[in-house]
């Protein structure tokens, strides 16, 4: 007798099981900066007809659409914490599009009768599906850079790859690379050299998409990639009960050993994350969404300006919403590449000092932005010969690196965009000091305009507490002692200023008590000290994880304060979605 599967649309049942959990679906065109969020509201599962709610305020909404077809990505999150992520991804669906008001939209949508897309070159593409799971390498520079991610579909052509968005700067379109590696949970894994196709971000959760094609193939690996398709379409069929003759999965996603160990270390990591706070959410969406930029910008040589701005007016929405929880969120960001996080840390802490002083001052904006864009350079400059910014660089890279404002300017004439004059400052002067000692153009004194005096502190400030380059994390009254001591660099009003605002125990630094627990600084009171902490560890039991918020009463139970640590050195870590 044929399995209820088999009267149901795939596809549309595939979607069903995703929309169960917290889930956003994304509308993208491969000729729109950003994609845009929909809803379901309409799903039959017998005859795949689904309709899609979007709500669009431009007038170019038929661009997201290309021969009476859409694209999009569903992205849900499962799990006890919800943090567990499954994706699946359609590509030129039929569609219809429908206007109910000035700016929503309904989109009738036709599903295929399969989940095997048929390729131009007349492969068959196999998505990987409800829980399909396939690891990759790929070795982006020879013997120089790897990046890892996971397969999400796959033909004897090519595959796609889901990867960080912060590894996305290596890599370019049209790109050769050397190794693209398959490892399958049994142990079993393909090799071949690849070229990067066509790269997106991919969701909503700081991944990218890089669709590779297998170049160079060998008769022996074309035999190995053509087995592997045809178990990876088994594997998919078995999985959705289209074909109710196949009764147990494919020796190939049974896990073996290592995968197994990989999954349960990767399962005891997701437990240690609960549910992320919006405004935590909110900073980390600006993180990705910059480094979405970058790739628009690199790759495709276009100036998401509208993608920037909306970063900049999301950084200031957040801290006018609450400041202290704004302060604490940035400090996620630790983990998030260095040229990232400290532009969006520097720009939020701009915004912050900024605003303390007038609330309505009309120079906000473009400073922030100019915050954001300052270190985009950096990411711009990767090459084989500056292979990552994430390793201890030799005098030769750091030499490259010193580029990055030269790089960055000249990017955004290529692109035509025009920086206003108070961005324009920021971009170009942010690295120069009073004392001419600053790069690229050793300004001095009365060259520097009061906003670069502020946002110079900022940054040294920001740069100090933090490891970067095989120097080390200093605590708040060391950077502060630090900056005062380079003799005419800094404006040391500015630095008192910084001082009094932040103070020697900052909200978002990792502080360490006498009773062995690890706290972040949550809140401090009138003469800066902290009183409400947010326990993280008891040295005495390093391997349990305390999740426990205590305010002013309750804090001296913990013993008393000691200092300021950095989170790397007890690894204290932000677990990625």
């Amino acid at each position: 007798m044929a399995s209820l599967a088999q009267h149901q649309n795939p596809s549309a049942n595939i979607i069903r099981s995703l929309l169960k959990h917290t889930n956003e679906l994304s509308v993208y065109s491969k000729d729109m900066p950003y994609a845009l969020t929909a809803e379901v509201i309409e799903l039959n599962l017998s005859t795949g007809h689904m309709v899609l709610e979007i709500e669009y305020l431009g007038s170019d909404i038929e661009r997201y659409f290309y021969n009476g077809s859409v694209s999009f990505d569903l992205e849900a999150l499962k799990g006890a914490h919800a943090i567990e992520r499954e994706t699946y991804s359609l590509s030129n669906v039929a569609a219809k599009l429908q206007k109910s008001d000035s700016t929503h939209y309904h989109l009738e949508c036709q599903l295929p009768e399969s989940v095997f897309v048929q390729e131009n070159r007349g492969a068959v593409r196999i998505p990987f599906i409800l829980g399909m799971l396939a690891r990759v390498s790929l070795e982006v520079y020879s013997n120089n850079l790897n990046v890892s991610g996971r397969l999400r579909n796959l033909s004897i052509g090519g595959c796609m790859v889901d990867i960080d968005l912060a590894d996305s700067i290596a890599i370019g379109v049209n790109q050769k690379i050397p190794g693209v590696t398959l490892e399958f949970p049994n142990g079993e894994s393909f090799f071949a050299e690849g070229k990067i196709c066509h790269m997106r971000p991919f969701g909503n959760h700081g991944y990218a998409a890089v669709g590779i094609q297998f170049i160079n193939l060998s008769t022996s690996q074309a035999e190995t990639l053509f087995q592997f398709v045809n178990e990876s379409e088994r594997e998919a069929a078995y999985r959705t009960g289209s074909n109710d003759k196949l009764t147990y999965h494919s020796s190939l996603f049974i896990p073996g050993l290592k995968e197994k160990k990989i999954l349960q270390r990767e399962a005891q990591e997701r437990e240690k994350q609960g549910r992320q706070p919006p405004m935590e959410r909110g900073v980390m969406d600006v993180a990705h969404q910059l480094q979405v930029a970058v790739m628009y910008m690199k790759n495709r040589d276009l100036f998401p300006s509208e993608i920037l701005y909306d970063c900049v007016d999301t950084l200031r929405y957040l801290v006018e919403q609450d400041r202290k929880a704004f302060l604490y969120a940035l400090a996620f960001l630790r983990e998030e590449p260095d040229w990232v996080r400290h532009a969006v840390q520097v720009a939020g802490l701009l915004a912050d000092l900024l605003l303390s002083r007038d609330p309505h001052d009309p120079q906000v904006r473009e400073a922030m932005l100019g915050a954001l864009l300052h270190t985009v350079g950096k990411p711009l400059l990767i090459s084989e010969k500056l292979p990552s910014l994430k390793v201890n660089m030799n005098p030769d890279q750091k030499l490259i690196l010193s580029g990055h404002v030269s790089a960055l300017r000249e990017k955004l004439k290529k692109l035509a965009w025009e920086p206003s004059p108070i961005c324009r400052d920021v971009i170009e002067n942010a690295n120069e000091r009073l004392d001419g000692s600053g790069y690229p153009a050793s300004k001095q004194g009365n060259q520097l305009s009061k906003l670069i005096r502020l946002i110079s502190v900022i940054k040294v400030v920001n740069k100090l507490l933090h490891s970067r380059n095989g120097e080390p994390a200093h605590s708040p009254l060391d950077a502060y002692r630090i900056v005062s001591n380079a003799d005419a660099a800094y404006d040391k009003t500015v630095l008192v200023e910084y001082i009094q605002v932040y103070g020697l125990y900052p909200i978002g630094c990792l502080a360490k008590y006498s009773g062995s627990f690890l706290a972040w600084v949550m809140d401090v009171d009138a003469k800066g000290m902290p009183n409400q902490v947010h326990i993280v560890k008891n040295l005495r039991f390093p391997e349990t994880n305390i999740s426990s918020v205590i305010s002013q009463s309750d804090i001296s139970q913990i013993g008393k304060l000691e200092g300021i640590v950095n989170p790397f050195d007890y690894g204290v870590k932000v677990i990625k979605i």
